[in-house]
């Protein structure tokens, strides 16, 4: 059974028409026979909507209660039971009651397609995780459904449903989205033509990176080395030469003159760097490389015997349309020696546009002999070296024959040089064949007698032999400094791209994000290698599991790939596309090995964060069972005694009596209650099950309520009415502000008042904030302390036991902090401690309350619904139990 089909309908933003548009695919499948059911829609109210879904069948939904409400949810088990070919799930991103199997509905069509079931969903560009701060920072909603963006590309299909502002914002006001009360609200705030462009931009943006993934695929699969100029890259060849700065530069304003522009920086790695005309240096790589990554692009080392030839290849392989180089720095004597790479590269191009900038190292380089020796000098080479060889001397005795008075000895250099030049060309054998084939015809021709192969002379043997001799001596000496410069530019090479290695490997340790797949791309461009694979067996005898992968269709086990080392007995790097040189494979044994500590790293890293869980979770646990054990066992005493002497029949007690009794009750069961609700705060804010209902709220309607647990003697507020209102969770507001001025009355001195002061700060860059100063007159906190008492089971100074479990504080930070705002501790002037909250404020005078839209509360969006946390009751409040 293979695994099922993803299609997704991606909207630019709510109420463009995916749910109706996936709808109507599924009409139309259903007319072609598919089995088609609906898993999971919401119409919200919309008759087109619901028309389309009333021709479907539907697989009845899973009741769920939650802090005392129902919801309905998918039934994943009925779907799974009913096997369908197809089944409609909408709102990926959306979160589950958290009595489901899955804690996200992505997680159930997961196990959909893994059961074979072809899955058709939706989901809006707003609730892409790696969008959340994007566009938080465009609509001021933050997004507290989201789906990972890997989820989405892993789509086989993925098709933009887009609508211009302007027709979204006509649709919207006709009634098409939402009830009439709330369409007012919707246009005023999230749905303004500025965030519907915003987010339309983003939207085409996303799906062009996708489509353009698509394409790259197709082109792999198919053969295709033309460019298909769908989209404008620049390549930037880089030499680590003085002028690479100039050349990235004016290569990434070519890419900003058009959206979606790419620009992508390549060095090919070999003996003389690109430029033909020496080695360019690695710091000034390193310093390129931090440029074009700044500049928005990517840097990409490949390793290639011929720098145009290499060039072309890494930009025909990505599709590029344009390459940048530099002039190049030769003096104009060595092009004698051949082209240099901008000319080859402009004149084997085809349809790439190349551009040659000039800059001030133009023609300043060394004047040295481009000469590269190789041990392997190729096909053509190495003829032309054995025919300079074989027939090269030959010709020379019979031009010489014409050519009177020169003397053996001038004969005898003419033929040693020619013997040099073999060497030079074709390497040890052809030279070889020269020095032999020469001393014949030295004989031959030149030595007495004439024409015939014996020598009379004594000294003419002797110069016959030395010429043998000499020429095979320089033969060997030429051949081995051709080595000797083939090793140092391997060396040099693989020195390189080390350096590439572990600046990447280190930025991968440090980040921890896709590092592997990094790496394992790295590796494909340097060896240009199709696609590359980092494979494990954990059994010695069991399958083959890729661990990550990198480019088109990764090899699934060793025998598969084309190149396979191994690293230990479980692991292997495999790569398919062509196969290496064995001098090759000790570089890729490095980034194998590399490979290798980075999934050590990985691992390492995932274990030592679930140790820390776990540590921590057993601090908590102790401490909880440390508050058990006394905080809440002395109230519980003062109640049982209480209760136990109003039932004791051997005490008559009188009215006074009674009344002090039940009022230790209590005042013990405030405090029990008092302590439970922070223990349970405590709780979901170290399981991140604090979910705030942000709306425009007035401090004023939240202060005074916060205030109601402390004697109104105690506290003095200064709350001005033109305050701006604050985004901010009322219920968690009020909570916070309860403990923090508990707090500070605790520990304030007799007769001294805890002042509670609101002030609005408009800083000269940000968002505008609101702070609220908590200033009591105690003993204050040492400056090393500060931080230290916001950690939960905390109590600072001589604070008795019963005073609490230490939680006031840590809860309040927790609460406020999820609301996008932060608390301190500062020491009041003349003596004490002052809290400080900061808030986001509202900066556009207060409109009608109509919570925005996409939020976890569905403010002005039905579509996509609420956290059950926050449709059960909001987030903070205290609940009854």
């Amino acid at each position: 059974m293979g695994r099922g089909r993803l299609r997704i309908y991606l909207g630019a933003a709510p109420g463009v028409g995916k749910t109706y548009a996936m709808l109507a695919e599924a009409h139309r499948r259903l007319q072609r026979g598919t089995d088609v059911v609906v898993a999971f829609v919401e119409d919200h109210g919309r008759r087109h909507t619901a028309e389309l879904v009333a021709g479907l069948e539907v697989v009845p939904r899973r009741e769920l209660t939650h802090r005392g409400a129902v919801f309905t949810e998918m039934d994943l088990d009925a779907v799974l039971a009913r096997r369908p070919q197809v089944a409609l799930v909408d709102e990926l991103a959306h979160t589950n009651v958290p009595d489901c199997r899955s804690a996200k509905r992505w997680q159930d069509v997961e196990e959909l397609l893994a059961a074979g079931i072809d899955v058709i969903s939706t989901v809006n560009i707003q609730h892409l995780e790696s969008l959340g701060d994007v566009v938080e920072g465009i609509t001021g909603v933050r997004q507290r459904e989201t789906v990972p963006d890997e989820v989405v590309r892993r789509a086989d299909q993925i098709e933009l449903v887009d609508m211009s502002p302007q027709a979204l914002r006509r649709r919207l006001a006709h009634g098409n989205v939402y009830a009439p009360e709330k369409i007012d609200a919707a246009l005023a705030n999230y749905f303004r033509p500025g965030n519907l462009t915003a987010l339309r931009e983003l939207a085409l943006l996303w799906t062009a990176d996708r489509v353009d993934e698509y394409l790259q695929k197709y082109r792999a699969e198919q053969g295709i080395k033309g460019t298909w100029q769908a989209r404008e890259r620049i390549v930037v060849g880089l030499t680590g030469g003085p002028e690479g700065a100039t050349l990235i530069r004016r290569a990434a304003r070519i890419a900003a003159r058009g959206s979606g522009g790419e620009l992508l920086a390549v060095h090919i790695s070999r003996s003389d760097g690109l430029a033909g005309s020496g080695s360019g240096s690695s710091r000034a790589l390193i310093e390129q490389r931090a440029l074009v990554e700044n500049l928005g692009g990517s840097f990409h080392a490949v390793l290639g015997d011929d720098p145009a030839a290499g060039l072309l290849d890494f930009a025909r392989g990505v599709n590029a349309t344009q390459i940048v180089l530099g002039t190049s720095r030769r003096p104009a004597w060595q092009y004698i020696y051949g082209p240099g790479v901008g000319t080859t590269v402009t004149r084997d191009s085809g349809d790439i546009d190349v551009h040659i900038v000039t800059h001030e190292q133009a023609a300043k380089g060394l004047g040295r002999v481009p000469i590269r020796r190789v041990t392997d000098l190729g096909r053509t080479r190495t003829v032309a070296g054995w025919a300079i060889g074989v027939a090269g001397p030959p010709l020379l005795a019979l031009l010489l024959t014409h050519v009177e008075g020169l003397g053996l000895t001038t004969d005898m250099l003419l033929f040693l040089s020619l013997t040099v030049c073999a060497a030079l060309v074709g390497g040890l054998f052809p030279a070889i064949a020269s020095a032999l084939v020469g001393s014949s015809a030295l004989n031959y021709y030149f030595a007495p007698p004439i024409h015939t192969f014996s020598i009379d002379e004594p000294q003419n043997i002797m110069a016959v032999a030395i010429f043998t001799a000499v020429g095979i001596a320089v033969a060997s000496v030429v051949d081995l400094a051709a080595r000797r410069t083939h090793q140092a530019a391997r060396s040099q090479t693989e020195a390189q791209t080390l350096g590439v290695l572990a600046g990447t490997v280190l930025r991968g340790a440090q980040s921890g994000e896709g590092v592997l797949t990094a790496l394992l791309e790295q590796v494909r461009e340097t060896f240009q290698q199709d696609s590359a694979a980092l494979l494990e067996r954990p059994d010695p005898l069991g399958p083959w599991q890729r661990v990550a992968a990198a480019g088109p269709h990764p090899p699934e086990r060793p025998e598969a790939a084309d190149v396979d080392v191994p690293v230990g007995d479980s692991l292997a790097l495999a790569l398919r596309g062509r196969v290496l040189p064995a001098e090759d494979r000790r570089l890729l044994g490095a980034f194998a090995s590399q490979a290798a500590v980075l999934l050590e790293h990985r691992r390492l890293t995932e274990e030592a964060a679930a140790a820390r869980r776990e540590a921590e979770g057993n601090r908590i646990r102790t401490a909880l069972l440390a508050a058990v054990s006394h905080d809440l066992r002395t109230p519980l005493a003062g109640i049982k005694a209480s209760v136990s002497s109003l039932r004791s029949a051997d005490v008559e007690w009188d009215e006074a009596d009674e009344a002090e009794l039940l009022a230790g009750i209590e005042a013990g069961a405030d405090r029990l209650d008092h302590l439970i609700n922070n223990l349970l705060d405590m709780s979901r804010l170290q399981t991140g099950t604090v979910t705030p209902l942000i709306q425009e709220t007035d401090l004023d309607e939240v202060v005074p309520p916060a205030l109601g647990g402390v004697p109104p003697e105690a506290v003095r507020t200064d709350v001005p009415e033109t305050l701006p209102m604050v985004r901010v969770d009322a219920g968690l507001l009020e909570r916070s502000l309860a403990n923090l001025v508990e707090n500070a009355v605790k520990y304030s001195p007799p007769g001294a008042k805890v002042l509670v002061k609101a002030d609005a700060l408009v800083p000269a860059d940000g968002p505008a904030r609101v702070e609220l100063r908590i200033v009591d007159r105690g003993p204050g906190v040492p400056e090393e302390a500060k931080e230290r008492i916001f950690a939960p089971f905390q109590r600072y100074g001589d604070a008795p036991r019963g005073a609490g479990v230490g939680l006031g504080l840590a809860v309040a930070r927790g609460f406020v902090e999820a609301m996008d705002g932060t608390v301190s501790a500062e020491d009041t002037p003349g003596g004490g401690l002052t809290m400080v909250v900061t808030l986001p404020a509202v900066d556009r005078p207060p409109e009608p309350v109509a919570a925005a839209p996409d939020s976890p509360a569905e403010r002005a969006e039905p579509a996509e619904r609420a956290e059950p946390a926050e449709r059960a009751e909001p987030a903070g409040r205290p609940s009854p139990a």
